[in-house]
């Protein structure tokens, strides 16, 4: 599938302030996301938000990653304001102090620019299964990314499809080279196609020899919040 131009994302992949509870931080986040509103500048640039949490049902598959709470899908205007918002002076006043609130270090510490392509078209349910990829060593850059396009339809039942190629600059702690994104009616749904088994398992043999699971995170999550 052709890449366009202007499908930029942000990702980032957070995990809250150990002093709130798991099941407080979906609404901590939504306070903090309605922060923006104030923000002409982020108003602009991100045309979406779609916060998703970390679901914390125990049946989840055995290598469903419990380190991190959540991932944040930001589509922006343009590549430009993946950099440009991190200067914006009403963005540092108002959105930067309150993230010690809600996540365990600034969002620019744990946020990925990526291009996007969809996959495999299909509706944008309510549960997606977030992977965090990191390719192996010996695999070019162009092998790894076609090996996805292929591997990432997913599984039959599923929605749409995203595979998210992560630009080379990383925050220490977050170098993965995609994100790929497969989207559920509801969690239900997800949960009766992978409960119970690895999701590694579960993919493509062809996935397996591009990507390093062990220097992967594969998260079951549920929206939380979209915008708009």
């Amino acid at each position: 599938m052709p890449e366009h131009a202007d499908s930029w994302k942000m990702i980032y992949l957070a995990r809250r302030n150990p002093r709130l509870a798991a099941e407080d931080f979906a609404q901590a986040w939504r306070e903090h996301s309605a922060l923006g509103r104030q923000c002409r500048n982020v108003q602009d640039r991100v045309r979406s938000v779609t916060q998703c949490v970390r679901l914390l049902d125990a049946h989840w598959p055995s290598d469903a990653d419990a380190r991190y709470d959540g991932v944040n899908l930001l589509r922006l205007r343009d590549r430009e304001s993946a950099d440009a918002i991190w200067s914006d002076p009403e963005t540092l006043a108002i959105m930067r102090p309150d993230e010690p609130r809600v996540f365990d270090r600034y969002v620019r510490d744990c946020a990925l620019v990526a291009r996007e392509q969809t996959v495999h078209a299909g509706a944008a349910g309510d549960a997606v299964l977030v992977a965090f990829l990191k390719r192996r060593p010996a695999v070019a850059d162009a092998d790894f990314a076609q090996a996805l396009r292929l591997c990432a339809p997913g599984w039959a039942g599923s929605g749409r499809a995203v595979l998210n190629l992560v630009e080379p600059q990383r925050p220490a702690g977050y170098d993965y080279d995609a994100v790929v994104e497969w989207w559920f009616r509801d969690a239900a749904q997800m949960g009766a196609l992978l409960a119970g088994r690895p999701v590694s398992a579960a993919l493509p043999v062809l996935c397996q020899t591009v990507c390093d699971y062990r220097a992967s995170v594969f998260m079951p999550t549920r929206v939380s919040h979209r915008r708009p």
